[in-house]
């Protein structure tokens, strides 16, 4: 509002009711069909399609009677939209130029040398940028003056153009969001993410420790211990955000307990199995657990005395019921006012078992079309996904979020991140199920329940046996001496079979094994044999009964 006006004259010269959307709000456009507000201006600006009152495929900007977009000439709005530069038709900004000019003539003059031209070095992040989808968000991120400074200090070299220049630089989340974007553009070396953040952040943590007396230490177990770990792993696969979180909390953790025996006299080197409980008991057991990597570390360098850690508490959640379990997985998939994104994470979640950090690395490409039916690739072999998940499945795949920004125009993850090359962070999914009433904690456990007990059952396995030959020398010799202490419990034989039912062959109803048997009794193909005395059947004959049902 300009000084000059009063409240009340404002409000009588410039507030109107919006035609299109009924609030109260400043004027900014007075077009046929009544007063429009800023909002819908904007929206207005950005309908593109075919006029259905004269058929051209150009800027709809206008409105019928019955709620259609039109085209300017057929809607009688007599401003013009169309580019002074390109000629496109669309919204104008400073000088009549449509948003990618616009977009065009700041990126000329932000990474510039000076000279009114883009740093070649910069060359690639220049034609990155002014080729993005939306070219709006590109303008309004340079118009920042931090990034308008880091990026002036590139090109003049002022600041030299590598990771460890960048790492020394303050506002680190601009440069974080701007080093992913040199990276993705080719003009810094591809490395991964996390670990490029831990670099960043403990660089600021360990310029924070001069004159600290612990920095020594906490410096070798940062570079040595927890960065060499970090970068082996690192070259294994992708580091997740976990890992790079939980090595901050771990040095976090080292720089408190290095504090602590300075405050009861003494020193990590003095520091006692007392002290140590004494710690641990006034301590919760997240705090005890991050910190027992560095007792280790420090226990074995001999930087502390060898003294026993107390026992780590397991930590068990208790799965949600299957009751429950369904009514999430029912929620998820006909609640239409649930975010798409949230409610396919929840149904990949509730019916495979897959943790966040495993769904934000999916891509378009483990949605698999083969015969008919939908199947995902969350691991080997792809597992069928059922109806209506897998049209749910497939809306997101056609129509993913944060696809419009020069971060990640061409990206094929499922769920693509605001970073360039990036997925969403793992925290920022788990967060939002979260809010949405789908815990993590209770809803995973559920789910690996019910497939293991889905799954075939395999029975129990049989022990192995040793084979004779690998047995003891000592017992191979030992054996036919002890044979004789063996304990024998007596052997009783049923045969079933009666006077008037002869021929019943006992070779099939054997129920004996080898260490039942005594020394006396044999079995062959034709029945079983009692030597001397005992029972005695041979194939076809009939049962007798003998004075002695036992082998002795």
């Amino acid at each position: 509002m300009s000084p000059s006006y009063s409240p009340e004259q404002y409000q009588r010269w410039h507030i109107r009711d919006c035609t299109r959307c009924g609030r109260a709000a400043a004027k900014a456009a007075n077009w046929p069909d009544g007063p429009i507000c800023r909002t819908c201006l904007d929206k207005a600006l950005r309908i593109r399609g075919v006029c259905p009152g004269c058929g051209a495929g150009r800027l709809l900007p206008g409105r019928r009677r019955d709620g259609a977009a039109i085209c300017r000439d057929c809607a009688g709005i007599t401003r013009s939209f169309f580019c002074g530069r390109c000629g496109l038709e669309g919204r104008l900004h400073t000088g009549r130029l449509c948003e990618r000019c616009t977009l065009t003539g700041k990126v000329t003059t932000a990474p510039g040398d000076g000279t009114g031209r883009v740093s070649p070095a910069l060359k690639p992040l220049a034609d990155h940028l002014t080729a993005m989808p939306d070219p709006w968000k590109g303008w309004m991120w340079l118009r920042g003056a931090p990034v308008q400074d880091l990026l002036s200090g590139l090109a003049t070299g002022r600041i030299a153009l590598t990771r460890e220049a960048l790492r020394q630089l303050p506002n680190w989340r601009t440069v974080a969001y701007l080093r992913d974007l040199l990276m993705t553009c080719g003009v810094l070396p591809a490395t991964g993410k996390q670990l490029l953040h831990f670099e960043t952040w403990l660089v600021h943590r360990l310029a924070g420790l001069e004159g600290d007396p612990h920095e020594r230490v906490l410096r070798r177990y940062a570079t040595w211990q927890q960065l060499a770990q970090l970068r082996a792993k690192a070259s294994r696969k992708p580091l997740a955000p976990t890992s790079r979180r939980q090595a901050g909390e771990q040095f976090t953790q080292a720089r408190a307990f290095g504090v602590w025996p300075g405050e009861h006299d003494r020193t990590l080197s003095t520091c006692g199995q007392a002290d140590l409980e004494s710690w641990h008991a006034i301590r919760g057991e997240h705090r005890r657990r991050v910190l027992r990597p560095f007792l280790l570390w420090a226990m074995d360098n001999r930087l502390m005395p060898r003294l026993k850690l107390p026992a780590q508490q397991q930590r068990k959640g208790t799965p949600a019921s299957q009751r429950r379990r369904l009514e999430l997985i029912r929620r998820a998939v006909t609640d239409d006012q649930l975010p798409l994104r949230a409610r396919i994470a929840a149904c990949l979640m509730l019916l495979y078992a897959q943790p966040v950090s495993r769904l934000t690395r999916l891509t378009i490409d483990d949605i698999i079309r083969q015969d008919g039916q939908v199947l995902i690739r969350p691991g080997d072999p792809p597992a069928p996904v059922p109806e209506p998940f897998a049209a749910l499945l497939q809306r997101l795949a056609a129509n993913r979020e944060n696809m419009t920004t020069a971060t990640n125009p061409a990206a094929r993850w499922l769920f693509p991140g605001q970073r360039a090359g990036q997925p969403l962070n793992a925290g920022t999914l788990r967060e939002e199920l979260r809010q949405l009433g789908f815990s993590t904690g209770t809803a995973r456990p559920s789910a690996l329940r019910q497939l293991v007990l889905q799954g075939p059952r395999t029975g129990h396995r049989p022990i192995p046996r040793i084979p004779r030959q690998d047995h003891h020398p000592y017992c191979r010799r030992g054996r036919r001496n002890l044979e004789a202490l063996r304990p024998r419990r007596p052997l009783t034989v049923t045969l079933r079979g009666s006077a008037d039912r002869p021929g019943i062959r006992a070779s099939g109803l054997r129920e004996l094994t080898s260490s039942s048997r005594g020394p006396g009794c044999r079995s062959g193909p034709r029945g079983i044999q009692a030597s001397d005395s005992g029972v005695q059947q041979d194939h076809g004959s009939q049962p007798v009964a003998q004075p002695k049902a036992a082998c002795s």
